[in-house]
């Protein structure tokens, strides 16, 4: 599984923000107006990062040889949750951070204001969500010489008396 770049994720949550204020901009024009983002939803955000934290602090521990125990279809599934979160993360980055964009100019009204600190917030915690997919991502990758997909007899297995011969 290759590892997630950050360029993609910049690319994914501007082109979801410039999106999600398109959407935002002509629901406007027709007269709906999005309800604020809860407050808790910056608290579920983080919470979720720390799940995949602890989940990633897990298969560290695996790998440096302090929990034997752990079975390896859970690491393979934290790599798969911890690449999830990075593109949930730049996802919703994009969408809170296109609310923000969408009332940035009514910032003297109270509600507006509250709209968005409570979406800027929101982006916080969605940029909490994609790095902690990042960092785990970085922990479960394979150390160099155990990776399965490589074949035998490559260019790594190779030594130069084996050459020789």
């Amino acid at each position: 599984m290759q590892r997630t770049r950050v360029r993609t994720l910049v690319l994914i949550a501007v082109v979801a923000a410039a999106v999600g204020w398109l959407v935002v901009r002509a629901l406007g024009s027709r007269g709906v107006v999005l309800p604020q983002v809860p407050w808790l939803m910056v608290g579920v955000l983080v919470l979720i990062a720390a799940v995949v934290l602890a989940m990633g602090w897990s298969v560290r521990q695996y790998l440096r040889g302090k929990h034997p125990t752990l079975d390896p279809m859970r690491a393979a599934r934290t790599a798969v949750l911890a690449k999830a979160s990075c593109y949930t993360g730049a996802l919703l980055t994009g969408w809170y951070a296109a609310q923000v964009l969408d009332v940035l100019g009514d910032l003297g009204i109270e509600a507006q204001r509250e709209r968005a600190l409570a979406a800027g917030l929101a982006v916080l915690g969605a940029l909490v969500l994609a790095a902690a997919g990042l960092v785990v991502e970085w922990i479960c990758r394979i150390p160099p010489g155990d990776d399965p997909d490589e074949a035998p007899g490559s260019p790594r297995d190779a030594s130069p008396d084996a050459a020789a011969g």
